[in-house]
């Protein structure tokens, strides 16, 4: 029960965190926000493994995730 608990913060602190990367990158290229979710997955996740100004929590809640796994979480949203 705990660790199903935990989980479930663990994917919202994930939703979370991707939504504000998305922010970010969508400051970044004005048309982002309307690429394909496999686009916008493919970009976060080089931007994760690469320039993304990440605290040592969030890498570890991030690193993790695939490029699949941020398209069902980006399209759950």
């Amino acid at each position: 029960m705990l660790e199903e608990k935990r989980k479930d913060l663990d994917s919202e602190k994930q939703k979370k965190l991707l939504q504000r990367l998305v922010e970010e990158l969508s400051h970044r290229d004005m048309d982002f926000y309307y690429r394909s979710t496999s686009e916008i997955a493919a970009s976060l996740k080089g931007y994760i493994d690469g320039d993304a100004k990440l605290i040592t929590e969030e890498k570890a809640l991030l690193a993790k995730l695939t490029q699949r796994d941020i398209e069902v979480i980006l399209s759950l949203h």
